[in-house]
C-alpha cells in the first residue's frame, strides 16, 4: 500500500472517531456547562497525553515546533471544542455536523497559505464542489437559513482547520502522536484552573448527571480529543494535509448516523444521496495532484 493510500485509510479512521464528537457533545452539554465540557475534556486528554509521553520517554519538541504546537492547542484543544459546545446547546447535532463539512476546504486553504502544499486547480474544484454540497445540505435541513449558533460553528471550523493544517505538517517531523500530546500538555496550564473552578461550581450538576452525560464527556475526552488525532495526524503526515483532509467530507454523514442512533434525531433518505455524492467527490479529489 502506498503512503497516499495509508494516509487516506488512517485519516478515515480518525474521521470515524471524530464523527461522533457532536452527538456525544450534545449529550454532555445537556447536563454540564459548555465551558466545562470544552476545558474539562482538554484537561482529561492532557493527563492521558502526559502519561503517554512519559511512557514513550518522548524527547522535548524542538523550539521551531512551539508555534505550530501553540496553534494546534489554540485551534483543536481549546477553540474548536469550546465553540462547538456552545453551538450544541441550541443546534441539533445533525445540523452542526453538516457545518463541519467545510473543514476540508478550509484546512486545504490554510495549508496553501502557509506555503506547505500546492493543490492543483482540479483539486480546488473538487474541494469546492464537495463543500458546496455540504452547505446546500445544511441549508436544506434548516429551511434555507442558518441559525445564530452557526456563527459559533463557522468560527470553530476556522480554528479547527488551522490546528489540523499546522499539526498535519508538524507530524512529518515529530510524529502525529507527539503533536497532539505536546499540544495538550502545552494547553494544560491554561485550562487547569478554569476547568477545576467550573467543575467545583457545578458539583451538584455533576453529581446528578446521568450515564448519558458522563458517557458523552468520556468519549469527547478520550477519543475526540486524544486517540482520534493519533490516526488523523499520522494520516496527514503520510498522505498530505490537503488530500487526507478531504476524507472529512464524509464526517457529516457519519455524524448524522451517530445522532440518529444516540439521540434519536431523524435520518432522512436524502442523506444517503448526499453522502454518496460527497464520497464520489472525495474519490475524484484523491486523483488530483497536490504538490508538497
Amino acid at each position: 500500500m502506498s503512503d497516499d493510500s495509508k494516509g487516506m485509510l488512517l485519516g478515515l479512521v480518525g474521521v470515524v472517531m471524530f464523527s461522533l464528537t457532536l452527538p456525544f457533545t450534545r449529550m454532555a452539554v445537556a447536563a454540564f456547562d459548555p465551558a466545562f465540557v470544552a476545558l474539562g475534556r482538554a484537561l482529561v486528554a492532557a493527563m492521558l497525553a502526559a502519561a503517554w509521553l512519559y511512557w514513550k520517554r518522548a524527547p522535548l519538541p524542538p523550539r521551531a515546533a512551539l508555534l505550530p504546537l501553540a496553534l494546534v492547542a489554540g485551534g483543536c484543544v481549546i477553540g474548536f471544542p469550546w465553540l462547538t459546545s456552545i453551538a450544541m446547546q441550541t443546534l441539533p447535532a445533525a445540523h452542526g455536523a453538516v457545518m463541519v463539512g467545510l473543514l476540508p476546504l478550509v484546512t486545504a486553504l490554510f495549508s496553501t497559505l502557509r506555503g506547505n502544499e500546492k493543490p492543483t486547480l482540479g483539486f480546488w474544484l473538487m474541494a469546492a464542489t464537495g463543500s458546496a454540497l455540504v452547505v446546500a445540505f445544511a441549508l436544506r435541513q434548516s429551511g434555507g437559513s442558518f441559525h445564530r449558533a452557526d456563527l459559533a460553528m463557522f468560527a470553530a471550523v476556522a480554528l479547527g482547520a488551522l490546528g489540523y493544517a499546522e499539526g498535519g505538517h508538524l507530524a512529518r517531523r515529530i510524529g502525529g502522536q507527539q503533536v497532539i500530546s505536546w499540544a495538550l500538555v502545552l494547553a494544560a496550564p491554561f485550562v487547569l484552573g478554569p476547568a477545576l473552578w467550573l467543575g467545583w461550581s457545578q458539583r451538584a450538576a455533576m453529581a446528578a448527571a446521568g450515564v448519558g452525560a458522563w458517557s458523552g464527556f468520556a468519549y469527547v475526552s478520550v477519543f475526540s480529543m486524544f486517540i482520534g488525532f493519533f490516526f488523523w495526524y499520522r494520516g496527514m503526515a503520510l498522505g498530505g494535509v490537503a488530500r487526507v483532509g478531504q476524507t472529512q467530507l464524509a464526517q457529516p454523514f457519519l455524524s448524522l448516523l451517530g445522532a440518529a442512533l444516540l439521540l434519536g434525531e431523524p435520518l432522512e433518505w436524502s442523506t444517503a444521496l448526499f453522502a454518496l455524492a460527497v464520497l464520489a467527490i472525495v474519490a475524484a479529489g484523491r486523483r488530483m495532484q497536490v504538490r508538497r
